[in-house]
């Protein structure tokens, strides 16, 4: 056997992620050591042992062979959390392209140890009537500072920290003689900072109805046998997929093993989180965003130390480093969200099912409009189909939905973004004092500004999209963030005659109080959710009543339980059928169908009214009769014929350069490079033919072309698109065009 060298990470857990260093492979550890071993090296002048994990095996050296360090030992106790994590990114650098650093920044969020909250509490060891006597003497002596803390020592056997500097006004100078003399003691304990508000633990199990036991039994079947495996959890609007999950999590936690619940949007957390804690108490906690660093740091160090079992939060969450993981469960697994825009440009979906295989774990995807992926690999055995067919509350239905076609309303005269008929229902619900929802996809006030002289609309200097005016009189680039006042005149042409146009979520609120002064209207979009806590803030409050009406995005409409919401209304049904993506049909049917299923949660009827200038797409037809499985016929048809996932495997390649003459050569370079692997492909190295050559179909290539949005924030961007039914053909394609030293950004994203 030859020489064998492995590339390692030393320390992760104490250093920061910096590169690999190499050292060799000792002939008699060749076997044992693959990458995410954890194992012991020499490091620094000094060659003190230190523990470090494999990244990489290779065959060649990086530098003088002679200059190389040995491998001093494999550590046999086998993975730990640590080495499943560099092992998952490992698998995503391979998977997804990506460096291992980057790979390595995506697995390991938290590398640096932000400095641990303290408790600090004062307390002592002396009788009542010594404490007594030093209060005489600290007040004789006027030694005002002692005799407060004396005092409340008498009151209480400990003194908070805390309260006796900012109560009893004393500093740390003034308690080190007296801890010296033995008076008092000053005891420190680390304290986690937890992002979960202390909830009651209630405990109690709901009991399942026929369709909920038997998806959670087949679960339960599988993982008693030693045989979990991937499991796609399709129920409609108000099936009760979380207390399948739950029912399923509880087998896992009594064998004390762990569980990652992952959630695609942080509107979520708050109600999600709170269902949990309340059935499984304090081994639940919260990772997201909007926590601090030390809040994160604190979180990982939980679940690192095993005092915690159930980690909620979005795709960042997968990679919590429990060392006894047992189920993986990814709620509403349509989501885009679970999807990386940073390399590695990984699915969660795919990570998960990933890092399920290492660790022996189940994987439970749930949703009421399940990607086509997934549930094209449930129909091809891939996946365990589990159906929930009947809303989990006896006295709870489906809500009854109307399409309403806006090009009729506006035939009969009403130009109001409101129709007739949603009027008509929202001044019922008001009267019945019952909950409105109304939501559309777009935030702010007017969707652009443009001059009604010469037409020229107000774009973004930096970026091909335009300016979306905001009701503080602002115009704001949804993309880089530039931000203006409204001008009073074209700056193309100098003409007053300069206004909005469309609709956002702050100019319906506006409207919405017109029409209604009585009510109470909340808002919620990315405006009024930016301050830490927004969310919950808005979310409770409708959830207690305190308003009649919630108006907002797509943040509104997803999962969200509100018992008196009666009533829902989408405005614009046909915003995001006009995307400039092959999935916008699918994100369309998706996002109705989960707004339709708001309405009527509980005992009263729910109604649906869809406004659209599109009423006869199927999606929009599909999505009013929550009929996924038309959906699904209709949309896979036109997936085939357009050769589009998951039909076949796509391989986008994005360049993008801040100067456009270096990109556009860049682009035709990685065109050309594409073009000639396909062309002059040859024989793989094992010297089989590839599937075009044995007579099937060669990869299709598109491009490049112009992204979508040119340019964002002074970058521009093109794609190339390579289509083909074989995956490792592309990854093969995208390996060569990797080897290129292009001077431009690339990202690689594998659908």
């Amino acid at each position: 056997m030859g020489e064998l060298f492995a590339n390692v990470i030393v320390d992760i857990s104490h250093e920061r992620v910096d590169r690999p260093f190499q050292y060799r492979v000792p002939e008699r550890l060749q076997g044992a050591v693959r990458v995410g071993s954890p194992v012991s090296v020499p490091f620094g002048a000094g060659n003190r042992l230190r523990k470090a994990y494999v990244v990489e095996l290779t065959c060649q050296a990086e530098f003088d062979p002679s200059r190389i360090k040995e491998i001093a030992g494999v550590d046999e106790t086998g993975f730990c959390a640590a080495s499943q994590l560099i092992s998952l990114a490992w698998w995503m650098k391979e998977r997804y392209g990506s460096t291992m650093n980057q790979a390595l920044k995506t697995v390991l969020p938290v590398k640096e140890k932000i400095r641990p909250v303290e408790k600090k509490t004062i307390r002592t060891e002396l009788s009542q009537e010594e404490l007594k006597e030093l209060c005489r003497e600290a007040r004789r002596k006027h030694y005002r500072a002692r005799e407060r803390l004396f005092s409340a020592l008498l009151d209480m056997e400990e003194v908070p920290y805390e309260l006796a500097v900012r109560q009893l006004r004393l500093t740390a100078a003034a308690l080190k003689p007296m801890e010296e003399k033995g008076w008092i003691r000053v005891d420190r304990a680390e304290v986690y900072r937890n992002p979960v508000s202390p909830v009651e633990k209630r405990g109690e199990e709901i009991e399942l109805n026929a369709g909920q036991r038997a998806a959670a039994d087949a679960f339960i079947r599988d993982y008693r046998a030693g045989k979990p495996g991937t499991y796609l959890l399709y129920g409609i609007t108000g099936s009760g997929k979380t207390e399948v999950y739950m029912e399923m999590m509880a087998e896992v936690l009594r064998d004390g093993k762990q569980v990652i619940v992952l959630i695609p949007e942080i509107a979520l957390t708050y109600q999600t989180v709170m269902r949990f804690y309340r059935r499984f108490g304090s081994v639940v906690s919260v990772i997201n965003s909007r926590l601090s660093k030390g809040e994160r740091y604190d979180q990982f160090e939980r679940a690192r130390k095993g005092e915690i079992q159930v980690m909620i939060g979005p795709r960042s969450a997968l990679f919590t480093p429990f060392e006894n993981l047992g189920l993986i469960v990814i709620d509403e697994e349509q989501e885009g969200a679970y999807k990386s825009e940073l390399a590695p440009r990984y699915h969660a979906r795919e990570a998960a099912q990933k890092r399920a295989s290492m660790a022996g774990a189940g994987l439970v995807l749930g949703s009421a409009t399940p990607s086509l992926e997934a549930y094209s690999r449930a129909l091809r055995g891939e996946y365990r189909l589990l159906c929930l067919t009947e809303r989990a509350k006896k006295d709870s239905r489906l809500a009854q939905t109307e399409v309403v076609d806006l090009r009729e309303e506006l035939k009969s005269g009403n130009r109001s973004i409101f129709s007739r008929r949603l009027q008509e229902l929202m001044e019922d619900r008001m009267e019945k004092k019952e909950q409105i929802m109304l939501f559309i996809n777009r935030r702010g006030y007017s969707s652009f500004v443009s001059c009604r002289s010469c037409g020229e609309a107000l774009k973004c200097p930096h970026c091909d999209v335009s300016l979306t005016l905001h009701r503080n009189g602002r115009l704001k680039c949804h993309y880089c963030g530039y931000e203006i006042p409204m001008p009073d005149r074209c700056p193309s042409c100098g003409s007053p005659y300069i206004a909005g146009f469309g609709t956002g979520t702050q100019k319906i609120e506006e409207l919405t109080k017109k029409m209604f002064p009585q009510a109470r209207v909340l808002r919620m979009d990315m405006d009024t959710t930016s301050k830490k806590g927004g969310h919950e803030e808005i979310l409770s409050a409708f959830a207690e009543g305190e308003a009649d009406i919630l108006i907002g995005t797509q943040m509104i409409v997803k999962g969200h339980d509100f018992p008196k919401v009666t009533l829902v209304g989408v405005l614009a049904a046909d915003l995001s059928l006009h995307a400039p993506d092959f999935a916008c049909g699918e994100r369309t049917f998706q996002i109705l169908t989960q707004a339709a299923g708001r309405a009527g949660r509980g005992t009263d009827a729910g109604s649906v009214v869809i406004q659209t200038y599109l009423p006869d797409h199927y999606s929009i037809q599909a999505a009013a009769a929550q009929d996924y499985g038309l959906f699904y016929e209709k949309e896979m048809t036109y997936r085939r014929l357009l050769h589009y996932p998951p039909a076949l495997c796509m391989l986008t390649i994005g360049a993008a350069c801040g100067k456009e003459e270096v990109l556009i050569q860049a682009a035709e370079t990685m065109g050309r490079t594409a073009k000639a692997a396909v062309n002059g492909a040859g024989e793989q190295g094992d010297g089989r033919e590839t599937g075009w050559e044995a007579g099937g179909p060669a990869p299709e290539i598109i491009g490049p072309v112009d992204a979508p949005i040119y340019k964002v924030n002074d970058i521009y961007r093109k794609i190339l698109y390579i289509k083909h039914e074989n995956y490792d053909i592309l990854l093969r394609i995208r390996k060569e065009i990797e080897k290129l030293e292009l001077p431009v950004m690339l990202s690689f994203d594998l659908q």
